[in-house]
């Protein structure tokens, strides 16, 4: 049997003397005192097979709070097996703590007896009734409003005073042990009413009266920011949650939090664009009046079940975009500048790291690559951790100009020369707003990410190249956790590439051989604590030189061998041999 059946015939037999009224049933209210002066409400059962509050139950008169059918058979004394869906495994919410023994109730009736008309008047503004506001046991002091904060016992230990028409000046009365964490929900025992059915979550307690007045189940608390102390735990026996909030973004982004906690049962009703910051039910309720009820029930049809997951319609946008931009283009990825690299590579795609001896041109290449890269307006941040600014200025323009060092720094050049370095000087000028050098040694993943937000904001490209010089020398918390921590940077490298579009060009040691060499044959094991480079690098390349490095008369022609030695997409081997124009710090592809 479909359990909206199931429901129409539990409330059938348990409810005589019943009517039908379109897709609701009605009955004398069998929790209503009545006399011959005061006749009973009706009992009103929401009945209609896919309305998300399908099976709950209130009374006209508002005796007593509504539920739904769990808590129908307890208020009746009926046995709960008789309930459809009944769990008898399930476990009800208990609390850690013990109670108090001393309350605040028969302050709250004392402040109840305070409430004079212009009290009831500003509630009636939000249209708000006078029976609901006794129903909750609301009070006056003299100046504040009191909401009392009752818990599953039905004692009230603490109470919040809000000053009416001034929500942000309140205060809390009663005991302090009882004003945080999950103490800060009022109308809590709403929560046991609702098992097995819906339940709204709003913040702030009138937003929540003016649900309660139309008819629906609800919690509150103070501020959005609250909805931290709501647990998944304590909302375990719920069927459906409705999260609305103030329209603000930091407000959406706590429902958001909420909702991925409290997983796909979660909806988050959203307020139009055009609404002004911190707008909510209470200003709906004064603008639409008696129409606030349709204006409610349209966004509880337009929400849709939460997903942390973006929607499809969102993927296949981002896939067309993605598309259109790489249209004409010959390279999957970003041109080098060196043509056999960016055949072996098609462009600089993901997470590219390259190994070599020490003092072997590893920095020299990267250099140029990126500077290369931002001659085509392709913004890049180069962190350094070897050289220095200044030296990775002053080596390109040596490689721009076609001029050594000493040469530069000569008072008098012949004219050939001083237009070369002129002009080097130019293009510099140009490359630099495309080219960052970032050399400050206190770096983490999410400073990095923001500098790659603000260059792409800068530059109004979409993707960046970034490079690191080197692995190895990336901040760590300590040095005996240098593995751990180079691994825990490649997995945020991970997420850059992925999330931010970025392409990673990353310089790594080698481990040394037999005799302390670096001969060995280039592969993967040849990476000093490789950990998770062969795990997380899209291409793993070594740059081998055929001289002596640490030979610094050597003169010998500075050639290298670039070895791609493994790659997700591309074919290993060798890539190219390199002559290093030394010193004009500059390769030259063979």
């Amino acid at each position: 049997m479909r359990r909206e059946e199931a429901v129409r015939r539990f409330y059938l037999e348990n409810l005589p003397d019943n009517r039908w009224e379109e897709d609701h049933l009605e009955a004398p209210c069998p929790f209503c005192a009545a006399d011959a002066s005061d006749p009973k409400g009706m009992l009103r059962v929401d009945l209609h097979p896919e309305s998300p509050f399908m099976g709950y139950y209130r009374c006209t008169r508002r005796c007593s709070p509504g539920g739904f059918p769990l808590f129908f058979a307890k208020m009746r004394g009926l046995d709960p097996a008789s309930v459809p869906g009944f769990d008898p495994d399930r476990e009800p919410f208990v609390r850690d703590t013990i109670l108090s023994t001393k309350n605040i109730n028969l302050e709250i009736t004392r402040f109840q007896a305070l409430m004079g008309e212009s009290q009831y008047a500003h509630f009636e503004r939000y249209g708000i009734s006078r029976p609901l506001v006794k129903q909750m046991e609301i009070g006056y002091n003299g100046r504040y409003l009191l909401f009392p904060y009752f818990l599953e016992d039905n004692n009230c230990y603490a109470a919040r005073c809000v000053l009416p028409e001034r929500a942000d000046d309140a205060f809390w009365h009663g005991d302090a042990a009882y004003t945080e964490g999950d103490f800060r929900i009022y109308n809590a025992r709403e929560i046991e009413r609702c098992e097995g059915g819906t339940l709204f979550i709003t913040d702030g307690e009138i937003n929540l009266l003016t649900l309660m007045q139309l008819g629906y189940p609800g919690i509150a608390v103070p501020h959005a920011g609250d909805l931290e102390v709501i647990t998944p735990e304590r909302l375990a026996h719920i069927e459906r949650i409705f999260l609305i909030v103030n329209h603000s973004p930091e407000a959406h982004q706590a429902a958001r939090t909420l909702a991925v906690r409290l997983g796909y049962k979660s909806r988050i009703l959203e307020w139009p664009f055009h609404r002004k910051r911190g707008y909510h039910l209470n200003h709906l309720a004064r603008e639409t009046g008696v129409n606030f009820g349709r204006a409610v029930e349209r966004m509880i049809r337009e929400s849709r079940a939460f997903s942390p997951f973006s929607s499809p319609e969102k993927e296949h946008r981002l896939l067309i975009s993605f598309l259109e931009r790489e249209k004409g283009k010959t390279l999957l990825g970003i041109p080098t500048g060196f043509e056999k690299l960016d055949r072996a590579l098609n462009g600089l795609r993901g997470i590219n790291i390259l190994g070599g001896p020490p003092k072997a041109g590893k920095s020299c290449f990267f250099m140029q690559i990126s500077t290369e890269v931002a001659k085509n307006s392709i913004p890049v941040i180069y962190y350094d951790f070897e050289n220095g600014r200044q030296k990775i200025y002053t080596r390109t323009l040596c490689r721009l100009s076609r001029l050594s060092e000493k040469e530069i720094r000569l008072d008098q050049l012949d004219d050939a020369k001083q237009m070369r370095l002129d002009s080097a000087k130019e293009r510099i000028q140009t490359i630099l707003p495309f080219f960052r050098v970032v050399t400050d040694r206190k770096l983490g993943p999410d400073l990095m990410k923001r500098k790659i937000d603000f260059l792409q904001h800068e530059t109004g490209c979409d993707f960046t190249l970034v490079v690191i010089d080197s692995l190895h020398k990336l901040p760590f918390k300590n040095l005996s956790e240098r593995r751990t921590g180079i691994d825990e940077w490649l997995r945020n490298m991970e997420s850059m590439r992925d999330e931010q579009n970025v392409t990673f060009l990353v310089t790594s040691e080698l481990s040394r051989g037999e005799g302390g060499r670096y001969d060995r044959t280039p592969d993967m094991a040849a990476f000093k604590e490789s950990g998770d480079i062969e795990y997380s690098a899209d291409n793993a390349m070594i740059l081998m030189p055929d001289w002596d490095p640490l030979d610094p008369i050597s003169e010998k022609e500075r050639q290298n061998t670039l070895f791609l030695v493994a790659s997700r997409e591309n074919n290993p081997g060798k890539v190219a041999d390199y002559m290093l124009e030394y010193p004009l710090w500059g390769f030259r592809e063979v």
